[in-house]
Formats: C-alpha cells, structure tokens, sequence
C-alpha cells in the first residue's frame, strides 16, 4: 500500500488571481461553504482515476469533496455504487459517510472557475496536482476523463500528443502509463440535452471494469 501523499494546492493558493478573486469574493457571500480548492476523494491504492473539469459552484466549492452536492456528483456517485466502486449511502454532503474502493476522484482544475469554465493558464498551473495523482497510485490502471477539458489535460501531464489520441465517448487509448478512457461529462446540461444517457455512462463503466 502506498505511503506517499499527492500534492496539493494551499487553501489560500494564488497560482490563478482569476480563480482566487472568484473564490475570496465567494467566501463573502457564502461564509459557511468551502470556498478553497478541493481535494481529492478516494482510494490511493485503487486502479481507477476519474477526472472531472472542476468544482460547481454550489457542489464541491460547497461542500469541498468532489462532485459532492450538484447533479453530476447525483449520476457520478450512483453509478459508483452500481459498480461496487463505492460502499454506503451517497447523500451529497461530504459527512455522508461514502467511502470509495478501487478508485479514486479528483479534478483537472482544484478550485471554481467563474462560469464552470476555467482558462489554459489555470490548467496549466493545477497540472503538478494531477500529475502527482497519477504517480502517487501504486496500482492504478485506467485514468478516466470526464469531457474534452480532462482528457487534454491528462494527455499533457503524460507528455502525450493530443493529436495522437482523440476524444470521443466510451473510447479507450492504451498509453505506456495507464489507459485514459473517455466519457462525456455527467453534468446536468449534458443528460438534460441527450448528449449523454445513464446507459451511456454505464456503458464506460461497463468497459472499464472488464479491463481490471
């Protein structure tokens, strides 16, 4: 079992002054939230890592565990439970007492960008912090991205070519590290729209556990 931690962002962290204005002036109308970058949830040991865009406004910035009190975290965690991949009873609030097994959740960028769209440079910049998710999992297996932002963002921390390696749904691409699946995001917007089902997110799933 690993004994090394990952590397993450101070609370007060100022790499992004976009970012850090949007959260100090959050903390203003939200004292009681979380209103910091978000860390990681999960097992370190496990084979799977899901990476997801960024905190939502009102989910992880709120609660400060991942995809933790919004809709996608409502698909996310749900289907984690279908799998096995996570023990207990999700109720969006971070004391609910959900553990994860054999996985792990974390995002490419920690803290809320203003309008759930965060800028290259603020990638750029959480790049250390995910690429020390990576290499802190002993045993992991398959990277799984959640939408294009992710999976560019974990292309550059492998020093892969994007061109190489195209995102699309359900599409899995063997790297020399990890396989990086593909799915689209589970957001509100995109089930609301038809862009992605519950048995499309199931079908990744699907094929991802057939690769452990």
């Amino acid at each position: 079992m690993t004994t090394n931690l990952p590397a993450r962002p101070d609370r007060d962290c100022g790499e992004c002054p976009r970012l850090r204005t949007f959260l100090l002036d959050n903390r203003e109308k939200y004292p009681t939230w979380h209103n910091a970058p978000v860390d990681s949830f999960g097992d370190l040991n496990g084979e799977i890592l899901i990476v997801g865009l960024a905190p939502g406004l009102k989910g992880a910035n709120r609660t400060g565990r991942p995809f933790t009190g919004d809709y996608a975290g409502d698909l996310l965690y749900d289907t984690l439970l279908k799998y096995s991949l996570a023990q207990g009873e999700y109720k969006a609030e971070p004391d609910d007492g959900l553990r994860l097994n054999n996985c792990r959740i974390t995002n490419a960028v920690r803290c809320l960008p203003p309008e759930n769209k965060p800028i290259g440079a603020e990638v750029k910049n959480c790049a250390p912090f995910l690429i020390s998710e990576i290499q802190t999992m002993p045993n992991l297996k398959i990277v799984l991205a959640l939408g294009g932002l992710a999976h560019g963002a974990i292309l550059t921390v492998l020093e892969k070519r994007k061109a190489l390696y195209k995102f699309g749904h359900n599409v899995f691409h063997e790297l020399d590290e990890v396989v990086l699946a593909n799915s689209y995001h589970c957001s509100r917007y995109n089930t609301n729209t038809g862009r992605l089902t519950e048995k499309m997110f199931h079908d990744v799933f699907d094929a991802m556990i057939s690769r452990l």
